[in-house]
């Protein structure tokens, strides 16, 4: 069950001794309302409201941070700055994400209120507007509201800024250059019978501050638990509610069986098939069961490109992207109904069913989906391979008049910049897609192997390692340490810095003497927020952490960065980013990581970040992304055809101990507990060999470990 309640739902409190200040859901005391601010039971304002020329912002995300402190983030469209043609396509991306304007509230009570107000610009061009505060005082009993009382209490509203007025409005004209900032402090000082006071905190004081509450913290009582102090409770609520939004989003139509299902993308904008999303979701969550991997590939399989449709961006072997059931869809009124306008699905299809293939080692089962996954390569090679650059790198580009102009993993219209913020035409070909075509050959050779069909596997092997080669000769900047985000069209590296490299570590394209510098770069300040790996880095001219690709975070990047930095023994950098996640999940209602949230630093301005103003939740590859954390940090891999299970747990400190209770491996079922860095089986059905081993490419295992770990495993 995932029900919360809570008392008195359409407000929100902040208090501090005989101060309280209540508003509306907005963070808005509106005219009217029983809300206001209340010092000695009485309220002394009325309304406060906010006006940006003359409209009130939009709420994004509000929440106490303590009883006493407040912090509100609002985004609108910047005013005077063309946000460009509405995005009708995937993303859906609203104006006010694509050049926002942000208004941050930050409000502290005590012995009347102290408020900040700050404006940052995070659109590409300069906006000017108006910003009014309307304020009306009152001075009512709070058991008789709105009746003035004749008695000498009130409240008196100072500036750090001279405003001008009209009426109750303070009014101030404002100009910001792209990433500019304009703040200022308000307080609201009470009088009450002849004693003025003054608040009793100052800017960015979000924590307790009171000495005499921080006494009575410290001394009194402390009740633990075996998990105090660890994020145990957060790991097991963020798990438990991923399986069952999961199975929430199942579309029962596309069921090819009962144990054979495939899921919507997310709630409430994309419930249709999507069939990069649905991919990801089925192998990263693969550790709960098979059924949306099977699920997944038959139902794709079905939907394969059969002929040349450029409204469509359809070719003979090319999978499905998308397929909507609306009335736009389904009157042709737009190429949804079914699109195909993505190359990631086409690579990351034959990858699932090596995915499957370790998980349940049967051939029967994987048969079907052989030919579907020989045909996306085929069309990779054939239509995306572009041998003018560098030898030959994968690129995208649309042949539709309706198409999606950028076809690779963030697909949004603004997503793909050079590193001064112009856009970059098409034909791309990005770092992480040259990745995913990588690791899908790489691991679907090792299946032709194993069928038997071995000259297929070894001239698929040799293409891994010649493209590999030209990846590296392409994309890598000696300068930066790191990857280019993209080639143009004219053999030119894009060098803006962004979260894609991580993909290359991932999926094993990235030359091995380069992966400890990548992972470094990756966690600098401007990458890693605190909460997780922006897309785009904070010290780009396009940063703009509403954005759908250009700052933000999305959780589904996350855990394969994770199984990345298992697959190289980079335990202590898998822990960070597992942590910020868990951290980050726990923010959320129900522990429910949404599709993506804001690129805000984790400092003492932002105590949480914001959120992507049409982010879906539940999200399937933000759910499955929670068990690819997990996966990483026990180094679990199945290998099913051998009747094998390698682990290898590096649990942190903050999640000392985890049991997973019927894992399947082939027709094996096991319970393990694992503790740090051992492990004992609970129970075991079936056969099933379970052996401690880092993995083969790992950079920090040492051979005495190698040898030590086997042998112990033996004796279990």
């Amino acid at each position: 069950m995932i029900a919360r309640i809570r008392a008195r739902a359409d407000s929100l409190y902040l208090s501090h001794g005989r101060t309280v200040l209540s508003t509306g859901r907005d963070g808005m005391v509106a005219p009217g309302s029983e809300h206001g601010l209340v010092v000695y039971e009485t309220r002394l304002v009325s309304v406060l409201r906010y006006f940006i020329d003359g409209a009130m912002p939009v709420a994004n995300v509000l929440s106490n941070v303590e009883q006493h402190s407040f912090l509100g983030y609002y985004v609108v469209a910047a005013p005077g700055v063309d946000a460009g043609e509405a995005d009708r396509g995937s993303g859906m991306v609203p104006a006010e994400s694509r050049q926002p304007l942000e208004m941050r509230v930050s409000r502290f009570a005590g012995d009347g209120l102290h408020e900040d107000i700050d404006f940052t610009n995070f659109a590409t061009s300069a906006t000017r507007f108006t910003f009014a505060i309307e304020i009306e005082t009152d001075c009512s009993d709070i058991a008789d509201l709105g009746r003035r009382v004749e008695i000498d209490r009130r409240v008196d509203v100072g500036y750090s800024r001279a405003p001008r007025f009209d009426g109750n409005h303070a009014l101030f004209d404002i100009e910001l250059e792209p990433h500019a900032t304009w703040h200022l402090c308000i307080d609201f000082a009470p009088s009450i019978d002849g004693r003025r006071m003054r608040p009793c905190h100052r800017c960015r004081a979000f924590a307790v501050t009171d000495e005499r509450q921080k006494i009575f913290l410290a001394e009194a009582a402390t009740i633990e638990t075996r998990e105090s102090g660890t994020l145990a409770a957060v790991v097991e609520g963020t798990l438990e509610q991923a399986k069952r939004d999961l199975a929430a989003l199942r579309l029962y139509d596309l069921d090819t069986g009962v144990r054979a299902w495939t899921v919507a993308a997310g709630l409430p904008l994309y419930l249709a098939l999507y069939g990069r999303d649905m991919l990801t979701a089925g192998w990263q969550a693969a550790m709960l069961g098979p059924e949306m991997m099977i699920g997944s590939l038959a139902t794709l399989a079905k939907e394969q490109g059969t002929r040349v449709d450029d409204w469509r961006d359809e070719q003979p072997g090319r999978m499905l992207h998308e397929a909507h059931t609306g009335p736009l869809s389904a009157l042709n009124l737009n190429p949804r109904g079914r699109s195909y306008g993505s190359i990631t699905t086409s690579g990351l299809y034959p990858f699932m069913v090596a995915e499957l293939w370790h998980w349940c080692g049967d051939a029967e089962l994987i048969a079907p989906f052989l030919e579907p996954a020989l045909r996306a390569l085929a069309w990779l090679d054939r239509e995306r391979l572009d041998h003018s650059l560098h030898g030959g790198l994968y690129t995208y580009q649309t042949r539709s008049t309706d198409g999606v102009k950028h076809q690779a993993w963030k697909d949004s219209p603004d997503a793909i910049v050079y590193e001064d913020g112009s856009p970059v035409e098409p034909p791309i070909a990005t770092c992480e897609e040259q990745g995913f075509v990588h690791i899908a050959k790489l691991h679907f050779a090792e299946v032709l192997w194993a069928l038997g069909r071995r000259d297929e596997a070894r001239r698929m092997f040799e293409e891994t390692l010649a493209l590999k080669r030209r990846f590296s000769e392409a994309f890598w900047m000696e300068d930066e340490g790191f990857y280019a985000l993209a080639i143009d069209a004219e053999g030119r590296q894009v060098r803006s810095i962004t979260s894609n490299p991580g993909h290359c570590i991932a999926t094993a394209i990235a030359d091995d003497a380069h992966v400890p510098r990548v992972v470094e770069r990756l966690f600098r300040d401007d990458l890693f927020s605190g909460w997780g790996i922006r897309t785009l880095s904070s010290s780009h001219p396009s940063y703009n952490p509403y954005s759908y690709h250009l700052g933000s975070i999305w959780p589904v990047e996350h855990g394969t960065f994770a199984l990345g930095l298992m697959r190289y023994g980079l335990h202590d950098r898998m822990h960070q980013i597992a942590r910020a996640q868990f951290e980050a999940a726990a923010l959320f209602d129900f522990y429910r990581l949404p599709e993506l949230f804001g690129g805000h630093a984790r400092d003492a301005e932002h105590p949480f970040p914001a959120v992507y103003p049409n982010a879906n939740s539940p999200q399937a590859w933000s759910a499955s992304a929670t068990f690819s954390l997990l996966q990483s940090m026990l180094g679990l891999y199945p290998y099913a055809p051998l009747h094998l299970l390698v682990i290898d747990p590096h649990l942190p400190d903050w999640l000392p101990e985890i049991t997973i209770r019927d894992l399947r491996v082939g027709q094996a079922k096991v319970t393990i507990r694992f503790h740090g860095e051992s492990w004992d089986v609970l129970k075991k059905e079936g056969n099933l060999h379970v052996v401690q081993q880092p993995m083969p490419w790992s950079l920090t295992a040492t051979w005495p470990e190698r040898v030590g770990d086997l042998l112990r495993s033996l004796v279990k």
